[in-house]
């Protein structure tokens, strides 16, 4: 058996879990998210907790075991507590500035950059090099920061871009004569 699957999902207050047989439901105060079952994982909701058992012994029942489970633990966390990411824009005259659901981006290119952020994900920018990704879905989260990131990567000479927060950036050594 996976030895992330062994470890039961304790669910906190507010959370609650609809086990179907072709989704998985889970509502919090945040909303509410959902994963479709795999049919080689056994799914048990009792007593507050969920476990997730490999259906057969094969392979693959083994391993996807302990994705639902990953997947499921991060759903709870998700409507429970919400994630995100903190982005953090280092270059002169690199700006950010969040307008509803858009995010306008001053890069050093000759055009703004609006990046348009995806249902169930918002944006806050609380200076102007900080940029503040929150949401239910880990994975939504996750893709919108690296989507934001990929327009100006940091460079390793002057360290200038976008980058996350706790990203730590290698400077080189320029070209001596």
């Amino acid at each position: 058996m996976s030895r992330v699957a062994k470890n039961p999902i304790t669910l906190p207050k507010g959370a609650e879990v609809a086990l179907g047989a072709e989704a998985i439901v889970v509502k919090g105060p945040l909303g509410s998210l959902t994963q479709s079952q795999h049919p080689a994982v056994r799914v048990v909701h009792k007593d507050g907790q969920i476990t997730f058992e490999a259906a057969n012994e094969s392979r693959e029942a083994n391993a996807m075991s302990g994705t639902m489970r990953a997947l499921v633990a991060n759903m709870v966390t998700g409507v429970t507590k919400g994630f995100e990411k903190k982005l953090a824009l280092v270059g002169v005259g690199y700006r950010a500035q969040a307008q509803g659901d858009k995010l306008n981006l001053s890069l050093g290119y000759s055009h703004p950059v609006v990046h348009q952020m995806p249902t169930g994900v918002k944006c806050e920018t609380p200076t102007q090099t900080e940029i503040i990704i929150k949401g239910t879905d880990r994975q939504k989260v996750g893709q919108t920061a690296a989507e934001v990131r990929a327009y100006r990567k940091p460079e390793p000479y002057k360290g200038k871009g976008v980058r996350y927060s706790d990203e730590v950036v290698v400077i080189k050594e320029t070209k001596k004569k």
